[in-house]
């Protein structure tokens, strides 16, 4: 049996540990997989389907009419619909995840109500077996904040040493409207990611009040029934910040900066993000554009003269689109 790859470290993780306070403990570690465990092998093969799934992701729907400024409620309006999707993708794919047919029985399972709320599992007379988990979560791309905003508190003892956590970036494929497409995910061990969420909350997070622990549930186990607590709370957050990764210094950062980085109709999802937060912020369309001309202006040394040219046109040709629809 081949053993599963191990990621780089990422060099974001490595300046944010070396920021811990000098008396901190050692930093989590990823759980420790027996590489004959034929669960650490299926492991691997999810992670590399995860990863393929966006070439595959398929939505039926297509959207239309909704004002550039109002797009960003989308998130909202179709986060499970998209999450659903990406399950019911895992399922078609299954010859990547099991091309050998050992996990015969077993399918790819949403359940809302439940931690991870994705589960690997086959029914056996009236009991469920549990083969791994998945902790999913869409991201809007184009969402005004330019981070994934969700929240994940699960208590690392809850998480399966197989467990994963996936973020899914996704947005229209028109920007403004079409059918929602899928970006490279980001995929992580869940255990480790609620394990590191609790180091940085503790030791590498600046905090001016000393109540920095975290409080953990007690008899915690995998796969817990709905009404076990499973959540880690901290001892103090008057900014109700715990839990939300995009914050957690070294975990997504290199994810978020490279999915920000994308192109959607050619230009930088970033750009788009600054651009609809600009509209969202003010009502006066030509206001906007003049500010954005005006930072071109400024700019211009910066590039060639005909690629100004061309970005001042398409910047006009945005604004006329977004003026339409006022």
């Amino acid at each position: 049996m081949s053993e599963p790859s191990v990621e780089p470290v990422d060099p974001a993780l490595a300046e944010a540990l070396s920021d811990a306070m000098p008396d901190a403990p050692s930093a989590p570690e990823q759980p420790s997989l027996d590489p004959d465990d034929p669960l650490t092998l299926l492991r691997q093969r999810v992670i590399e389907t995860l990863q393929a799934m966006p070439s595959h992701f398929k939505f039926d729907t297509t959207i239309e009419g909704v004002n550039a400024t109002d797009l960003q409620a989308a998130n909202t309006l179709l986060g499970a619909s998209i999450e659903v999707q990406v399950v019911a993708t895992l399922n078609l794919l299954r010859e990547l995840w099991d091309p050998d047919l050992e996990w015969q029985g077993y399918r790819f399972e949403r359940q809302s109500q439940t931690f991870p709320d994705v589960r690997l599992i086959r029914h056996v007379g009236g009991t469920i077996e549990n083969a791994l988990g998945i902790e999913l979560k869409g991201w809007y791309l184009l969402s005004k904040e330019g981070v994934p905003t969700f929240r994940f508190t699960s208590t690392p003892a809850a998480c399966a040493p197989h467990d994963l956590i996936c973020v899914v970036p996704w947005h229209f494929s028109n920007v403004t409207s079409g059918t929602p497409v899928a970006r490279d995910p980001w995929v992580e061990s869940a255990r480790w990611a609620a394990e590191y969420r609790n180091y940085w909350w503790t030791y590498i997070r600046k905090s001016r009040n000393d109540k920095v622990a975290v409080l953990q549930p007690s008899n915690a186990h995998p796969y817990p029934t709905k009404d076990m607590q499973i959540s880690d709370a901290p001892e103090f957050d008057k900014g109700n910040n715990f839990g939300r990764l995009a914050r957690v210094k070294g975990l997504m950062d290199t994810f978020i900066e490279e999915s920000s980085a994308q192109e959607a109709l050619g230009i930088p999802i970033r750009d788009w993000v600054d651009f609809f937060g600009r509209h969202s912020d003010s009502a006066d369309a030509a206001t906007v554009h003049a500010a954005l001309a005006t930072e071109l202006a400024e700019h211009r040394g910066l590039v060639a003269g005909n690629q100004a040219v061309q970005i001042a046109d398409l910047v006009q040709q945005i604004h006329e689109i977004l003026a339409e629809q006022e």
